[in-house]
């Protein structure tokens, strides 16, 4: 057996020096730290047959008698290796060894030794322990349960991802149209002054924007005043025929915040009527069973005029008023007044429409209320759609700009305009004309309320207007 020592200062270079001697089956003996270095013991992988195990008849087949070492067998039965290798079982004549050398029990070296014929090839796999029966359905149910937790963080994580881009697309699309007006108020001044007169007549900030974005170049003041007159009257719809409303008759339900001023419209509207088709082919219905002394306003008007009042408290009555006064050419109906944010105001939608007639919604629209506060009652009441609109309360507004915005951007049919208490005297057809000049000559003092940091700012708050549908449908010319 020739067994050959290989050094290095590495066991990495050792290991490498043995490859090159002994080629890469080689058997490794021993790896040590000797003096510093790293010393192997290395034999050929011809010579590996001289190992081989006796004879079972020969003499050296025998068992060998042991030293009695109970007490290291029991305390120590394997080598610990210091570097954090797997423990290595001691062989035979390591035990003989230091029996002779009379070292005590439990004693550990300073090195686990090898073990003995190790081979550079990789080590055979050992057998993996067996695993202990687990329970498949409360393992599948763990997994559904995390994978449930990960995509609700994500999701989470992500409406507040997109939450943020929105508010800093916001916040550039407000700079970026604040840069954008300074530049075009430096270049064309008198857009600057068709600003300040729009927005003091009460029109929004986006409209007018939008049409000031859209003002034709090379024109002064008055030229662009009057060009953003008549692209208002033109988008301004109103009822062209009295005659083909009244004479085509049918059911009409005045709607409405409390206090607009719907019981007095619908005298009025009543009043009409009974001038051009009688007493006779009008009807009355108030739903109004809440208010005090609502009911008895109307009976009062139709007590006047010679037309029955019927009350009804539910969409069941109405269908069976309704029903009684089918040969009535026109029925007027006087609804319950509620703030556009009650929730009822969908119930009442829902019992007119369900109502088994044809029943057309008038939208009262106070001329003294916010654009804003008008907007929502558009929404609010406007259901599957409106017939129409009547503005009420102009002899009580400031400005009128804003119920004309609204009506503008909302594709609203102005029918009649109420200016006063009386009936019917102040109930009026709709003049486009009339009213977008109305709007400008009541305007309040504009001049003294915006300076151009405020149109800028202004400017700014209207956001991207490509994404404003309102917007859409106003024609240009």
């Amino acid at each position: 057996m020739n067994v050959k020592k290989f050094t290095a200062a590495t066991s990495r270079e050792a290991l490498r020096k043995v490859r090159d001697a002994l080629g890469p089956d080689a058997v490794i003996l021993s790896n040590r730290p000797v003096d510093g270095v790293v010393e192997i013991l290395a034999l050929d992988n011809d010579d590996v047959a001289s190992l081989a195990s006796p004879a079972p008849e020969s003499e050296m087949a025998q068992p060998q008698p042991r030293l009695a070492l109970d007490a290291f067998d029991q305390e120590a039965p394997a080598f610990v290796n210091r570097r954090g290798g797997a423990p290595a079982v001691a062989p035979e004549h390591v035990f003989a060894r230091r029996a002779a050398k009379a070292e005590p029990a439990g004693f550990v070296p300073d090195f686990a030794p090898e073990p003995a014929f190790t081979s550079l090839r990789a080590p055979a796999p050992v057998a993996a322990p067996v695993e202990p029966a687990f329970d498949m359905a409360a393992m599948t149910k763990m997994m559904q349960s995390a994978i449930a937790q990960a995509k609700e963080s994500a999701a989470q994580e992500m409406t507040g991802m997109m939450s943020e881009l929105r508010a800093m697309r916001g916040m550039m699309e407000s700079q970026l149209a604040e840069i954008s007006w300074g530049s075009t108020q430096q270049r064309e001044p008198q857009k600057a002054a068709v600003l300040r007169e729009m927005l003091g007549a009460g029109f929004s900030a986006s409209l007018s924007r939008y049409l000031i974005d859209k003002l034709p170049a090379n024109k002064d003041a008055a030229e662009a005043m009057r060009w953003v007159k008549t692209v208002l009257a033109r988008n301004l719809t109103t009822m062209a025929d009295e005659d083909a409303l009244l004479d085509q008759g049918g059911v009409f339900a005045l709607v409405g915040p409390t206090g607009v001023g719907k019981t007095t419209t619908t005298a009025k509207l009543a009043a009409r009527c009974v001038m051009r088709h009688g007493a006779d082919k009008l009807a009355l219905i108030t739903t109004d069973a809440y208010r005090i002394g609502g009911h008895e306003q109307l009976r009062i008007y139709g007590k006047i005029l010679g037309v029955m009042v019927h009350s009804v408290k539910d969409e069941a009555d109405l269908r069976i008023a309704l029903k009684e006064l089918k040969n009535k050419h026109t029925v007027l109906i006087d609804t319950i007044g509620m703030s556009q944010r009650d929730q009822m105001v969908t119930e009442q939608v829902a019992m007119l429409a369900g109502a088994g007639a044809d029943v057309k919604r008038l939208l009262c629209l106070n001329s003294t209320s916010t654009n804003e506060t008008l907007n929502e009652v558009v929404r609010a009441y406007q259901g599957s759609g409106l017939h129409g609109c009547i503005m009420t309360k102009l002899d009580e507004a400031a400005s009128i700009g804003n119920v004309l915005d609204v009506m503008i951007r909302n594709k609203l049919n102005l029918h009649y305009i109420s200016n006063g208490q009386r009936v019917p005297e102040d109930l009026h057809l709709a003049d486009r004309a009339m009213l977008v000049d109305r709007a400008f000559r009541s305007r309040r003092d504009a001049g003294s309320q915006f300076d151009d940091a405020d149109l800028g700012v202004l400017m700014a708050g209207t956001g991207n207007l490509n994404a404003d549908s309102s917007l859409r449908g106003v024609h240009l010319g």
